[in-house]
């Protein structure tokens, strides 16, 4: 391992992860957090599919995109975190060349699916409320999954040009990634060429695909509340609303995180390191654990369902003296 640091290399069998650099000591307390929210992500995101294939009356638009995003939350956080533990835990750095490709690709693939999926949580919420006759005839079960698909085949034809270009250039520096996952221009800053083409590809990516997903996401919003504020009384105007809360709350557990990732990588030079691998970490693993919580507690129908269903298995299985 000491000689693959220096040795001339253009294809490494390896790379090294070296977690948080200047908080090694400090490796086994983060990952108590870590653990404790993914933990929280993998519980909610379970329980939130398991009550909407449970529930019938919930098959509806806007719990298959909670559905989608659940299902994007689990393989978001599992794409990294099980390796970060297993660096904070075994102190095992190594990963396979091809294996974080794979691992960059996940990660690129699902965050451009999830920012669709938001987009089109918003699209149910504007027909839902400006148009609500209209609903069930406009977002049929066809549409929405058309939709999915979509989201799908977009994020993975977006996320696809990050590998291969991170594939082709030469790296014959180090192999050692200062980061605690396979972070894209982590890896691609170690070639030893000119990687314009991957900075400028990321950063297409972020403003122009970001960019206009929470473009369509304000113009929709404000479709809803000229709607919303159009409504004769403070009462129905409230209950409207209400509905919304929830996928405001998402969109900005969502945005916020990724947004000031990208603002203190781009522009934070006098930010220490461990503090920009903090915060990347905390936007996949924030929003996977809060989307849940934020759907359970402020969704009604879920949490009536899931208050029926512990009443109910509580019921079936009585302790016993």
């Amino acid at each position: 391992m000491s000689d693959s640091n220096t040795t001339d290399f253009t294809n490494p069998s390896t790379f090294i992860l070296l977690g948080i650099p200047g908080l090694e000591a400090a490796h086994v307390w983060i990952s108590i957090p870590f653990c404790a929210m993914y933990i929280i992500a993998i519980l909610g995101n379970f329980t939130i599919l398991f009550i909407v294939k449970r529930e019938p009356s919930l098959h509806e638009p806007m719990y298959y995109f909670l559905c989608m995003l659940a299902i994007g939350d689990l393989v978001l956080s599992t794409s990294i975190l099980p390796k970060t533990l297993s660096i904070f835990w075994f102190n095992s750095r190594e990963i396979d060349f091809s294996a974080c490709l794979t691992q960059m690709y996940f990660i690129h693939c699902f965050l451009a699916m999830e920012s669709g999926i938001i987009v089109a949580m918003a699209l149910d919420r504007y027909v839902a409320i400006c148009d609500p006759l209209r609903h069930s005839t406009i977002l049929t079960n066809p549409v929405v999954a058309k939709i999915g698909l979509a989201m799908v085949l977009r994020g993975g034809m977006l996320a696809l040009p990050y590998p291969f270009l991170a594939r082709r250039w030469p790296y014959c520096r180090t192999n050692v990634i200062p980061h605690s996952y396979c972070e894209h221009i982590a890896v691609v800053k170690l070639a030893c060429t000119d990687i314009r083409i991957s900075s400028y590809y990321g950063l297409s990516v972020a403003f122009l695909v970001m960019g206009l997903d929470v473009f369509f996401i304000a113009v929709s919003y404000i479709q809803i509340l000229m709607a919303i504020f159009s409504l004769p009384t403070k009462d129905a105007r409230l209950k409207t609303f209400g509905t919304c809360i929830s996928h405001l709350c998402v969109i900005l557990a969502s945005y916020i995180p990724a947004l000031f990732s990208f603002l203190t990588h781009r522009f934070g030079h006098n930010v220490p390191l461990y503090f920009h691998i903090l915060i990347a970490n905390a936007y996949l693993l924030v929003p996977p654990m809060l989307n849940p919580i934020i759907y359970g507690v402020r969704t009604k129908q879920i949490r009536d369902r899931l208050l029926c269903f512990c009443v109910s298995t509580a019921k079936a299985n009585p302790l016993r003296s």
